[in-house]
């Protein structure tokens, strides 16, 4: 798995590539937790949710936001790491120009930048949202959101609680054209301590039933 470092808005990104064997194969970007309580490119579901992709000859790009690891830069509280989020996108498109549809997945603070690149990029035609915190981030940027997907969180969270999940999850329920798919994992927590196989399996599951043609309304492709 090459170790790449590619341009960002602040200075290098650093980050781990898997291109696929096929020209055209979808493209899946991987974001992770947030910067200034641990989260890095190497958290455990992070990089579960690469290998997830790869088995399934994705192109597959994880890496560190802005200040993390060797990626240069610092902070910026979302607005720098959406940026950064948006030229790993790019960075991958650019070698990869075959590709025709591309998947966002994050995990608590990579779900929120994950959700807002999605609403920026109309090839993005789904996504894997784990364990999103609208008790800490404002998603009402989800108007409408454009893609089908998958919000999946513990029932034992305390960071990210269930009925806040659930308000969200509800929202999105109401809107036309995309289907929303909700996953509760009975016992886990945030970091889904000893529920990690059970998180990724269920990804695994719902990404299969996507690339079966389920579990998504039929739309006409948005124009890039």
């Amino acid at each position: 798995m090459p170790e790449v470092i590619f341009a960002g808005p602040a200075g290098r990104l650093e980050g781990r590539y898997q291109p696929s064997k096929e020209k055209s194969a979808p493209i899946a970007i991987v974001l992770h937790p947030h910067p200034q309580f641990g989260g890095t490119m190497n958290n455990k579901i992070v990089y579960d949710l690469f290998y997830m992709f790869q088995k399934r000859d994705f192109t597959v790009l994880r890496f560190n936001f802005r200040g993390i690891g060797r990626s240069q830069g610092e902070f910026d509280h979302g607005t720098g790491e959406l940026s950064d989020a948006a030229a790993a996108l790019d960075w991958v498109q650019s070698l990869h120009p075959d590709s025709k549809s591309c998947w966002v997945a994050g995990y608590s603070f990579g779900s929120w930048i994950g959700m807002q690149l999605l609403m920026r990029r109309p090839e993005i035609e789904g996504f894997i949202s784990v364990a999103p915190q609208p008790n800490t981030y404002d998603f009402s940027f989800l108007a409408p959101c454009p893609s089908s997907g998958l919000i999946i969180h513990g029932d034992a969270d305390k960071v990210a609680p269930p009925k806040d999940v659930q308000g969200l999850v509800d929202k999105l329920h109401t809107q036309k054209g995309i289907t929303i798919t909700q996953k509760t994992l009975p016992g886990a927590n945030h970091f889904f301590a000893n529920d990690t196989e059970q998180l990724i399996q269920e990804c695994a599951d719902y990404l299969d039933r996507r690339l079966a043609g389920e579990l998504a309304d039929p739309r006409p492709k948005r124009l890039r």
